[in-house]
């Protein structure tokens, strides 16, 4: 612009310098870009550009250089806002990785390092902490939460002589371990060696406008050949590569991309750039993961069982709520909140609570006891025969003054919005769902079943859920495939995914590092609308290529006759960038 008002003024040897000036700010880095593709038998884009700000230097056609420059220089821009959303993996699966242990040394309890503790140490995991390396349980049972190592919704109760793995929440009172592999060999930290290595096996996404650059290219070398051969004129030839210059393909996807961002984050969808949209746009399958993705990932009360025929289920879960409101325990806070939902509760009085295994107080000047088999044996009531429990749910047994009044069944459920989500998939062009997870056959059909999945693989750990989701891509190609979870244990096929969708809603993550998208709500059925917006995005910037290419062609053909100049060939470009730039507008603004 300022060389342009120096050219009006007069000073036109200086408007020329500027002129070559910005040209030469964007050929440097772009040649290089350029020949390091070429290395790798690729081709771009900015090949042409590279090839019309070249000959415009070597003609001495420096505005129309310039003019190319700066939308080269623009397009590229887009992109990288396109991208900004972008964070670094791990960020999350590193802080959440066991700092500390402690270690009994010399009769002491010592805290060190979890990459200190060697194999042999007995480690002491105090409760609400992080289990800091793979351990065999020692003298007494231990209830650790493992959701997000192997995706059971529940905590599980672990007998002496069981391994704990590291990464796993103590969720009951204390307990000893003795560690069987270091912190480096641990569990946890293969999961982090396994989303580092799907990171650098992750192919990079082609920019959409590459797929049509060698077809385009091989046009226009083509007929800025012919134009300077025919006319025997190079200007002519330079001509036909200005307005070849294809900034329909540099501005029109990233243009289109930015919006699709846009609108997915007013649907409450964090994309992390304009490549993840459009790949979203190429979906044909879902792998999505069970607990805390498809299902809520905590306890709900099911059903409620009364033995006792003093006792309705109304009253017994009162009773069990009363008590159940003064624990931390999630099994606990599930009873309370039911029993919350069905009424104002009692305060309980006289509370004793050992942890993970059960809780008992007075509630209306009755001794109620809530918890295991064994707790409620502790508390000398007796017990029946009870019906095993099933995989995937859990129950707590209710005593009341001493005798068995009932049992509480509590189960892991679908989201509320879960039941719509294959049938919503399939509308917008997905072929496959397939639901994975670390959890058991059983439960994991069961909440199949409930949501219309057909297709499950259960109890699969971390590589195996990546086993899974290698073989889904290779079979839905040239498709895409989406990971959608929520937890450490998803993180590597998040990672190794086209697109990867967290769940969010919690807070960050490591899936939400690992992911290129995160859903910020409750609400699954989210996926589904993130695979529609990239969709329609794409379709808009396809739509907006074919355009602006075909119209270039026109213009290549008019400068190939010698009616357009170099310079008026650079704004006639211009004005088709506009027209570019305003179909994508005309077409986001149907919706």
């Amino acid at each position: 612009m300022v060389g342009i008002v120096l050219h009006i003024a007069g000073h036109a040897q200086l408007a020329q310098w500027l002129w070559a000036a910005a040209v030469m700010v964007v050929l440097v880095p772009i040649s290089r870009s350029v020949i390091a593709s070429l290395v790798h038998r690729h081709v771009g884009v900015d090949v042409i550009a590279l090839l019309a700000m070249a000959g415009a230097l070597a003609l001495d056609e420096l505005l129309a250089g310039a003019v190319i420059a700066l939308m080269l220089a623009g397009g590229n821009a887009l992109e990288e806002y396109a991208q900004s959303r972008a964070s670094k993996e791990l960020t999350i699966l590193a802080e959440r990785a066991p700092r500390e242990a402690h270690v009994l040394r010399q009769g002491r309890v010592c805290e060190v390092s979890a990459s200190e503790v060697c194999i042999g140490d007995i480690v002491v995991v105090r409760a609400g902490e992080l289990v800091p390396v793979d351990g065999i349980i020692l003298d007494r049972p231990a209830l650790v939460d493992q959701s997000t190592l192997t995706g059971e919704p529940l905590p599980v109760a672990l007998a002496p002589g069981n391994t704990a793995m590291s990464g796993s929440t103590n969720a009951g009172d204390s307990f000893e371990v003795e560690a069987v592999r270091t912190a480096r060999e641990s569990m946890y930290a293969s999961i982090v060696r396994l989303v580092e290595d799907a990171v650098a096996r992750r192919a990079p996404l082609v920019r959409m406008a590459d797929r049509f650059a060698g077809i385009f290219l091989v046009l226009t070398l083509t007929l800025a050949a012919i134009a300077g051969a025919v006319s025997r004129d190079p200007v002519r030839a330079l001509a036909v590569l200005v307005i070849a210059t294809p900034c329909p393909l540099i501005l029109a996807p990233p243009v289109a991309l930015v919006a699709g961002t846009s609108r997915a984050a007013r649907r409450g969808i964090i994309v992390k750039g304009g490549a993840a949209v459009e790949a979203l746009g190429r979906t044909s399958a879902v792998l999505i993961d069970k607990t805390g993705t498809l299902t809520l990932g905590r306890p709900h009360l099911m059903s409620i069982e009364a033995h006792d025929e003093a006792m309705t289920p109304a009253q017994l879960l009162r009773a069990a709520g009363a008590v159940e409101q003064m624990s931390v325990h999630s099994l606990a806070e599930a009873v309370a909140h039911a029993a919350n939902d069905a009424g104002p509760l009692p305060i309980a009085t006289d509370i004793m609570e050992v942890p993970g295994q059960g809780i008992s107080g007075t509630v209306d000047g009755s001794r109620i006891a809530v918890g295991s088999a064994a707790y409620l044996a502790e508390h000398d009531i007796p017990l029946p025969a009870l019906p095993e429990t099933p995989h995937g749910t859990a129950q707590a047994l209710i005593g009341v003054d001493g005798r068995f009044a009932g049992t509480l069944l509590l189960e892991d459920i679908p989201r509320p919005d879960a039941a719509e989500l294959a049938s919503a998939l399939h509308a917008v062009g997905v072929h496959r769902v397939v639901m994975v997870t670390g959890d058991h056959q059983e439960p994991a059909q069961r909440i199949a079943a409930r949501v219309g999945i057909s297709e499950v693989r259960a109890e699969c750990t971390p590589a195996t859920k990546l086993d899974v989701l290698e073989q889904l891509i290779h079979e839905s190609r040239p498709g895409y495939v989406v990971m959608v979870g929520d937890g450490v244990n998803d993180a590597p096929a998040l990672a190794a995914s086209d697109v990867g969708i967290a769940m969010g809603s919690a807070g960050a993550t490591a899936a939400s590092e690992s992911a290129q998208a995160v859903i910020l709500s409750d609400r699954i059925s989210r996926v589904a609308d993130a695979i529609a917006i990239g969709k329609r995005s794409r379709s808009i910037a396809l739509q907006s290529i074919l355009a602006g290419m075909t119209l270039s062609i026109l213009g290549m053909c008019v400068a190939a006759t010698g009616h357009l100049p170099p310079v008026q060939g650079a704004v006639t470009q211009e004005v088709i960038d506009l027209a570019v730039i305003l179909i994508i507008v005309l077409a986001l603004a149907e919706r």
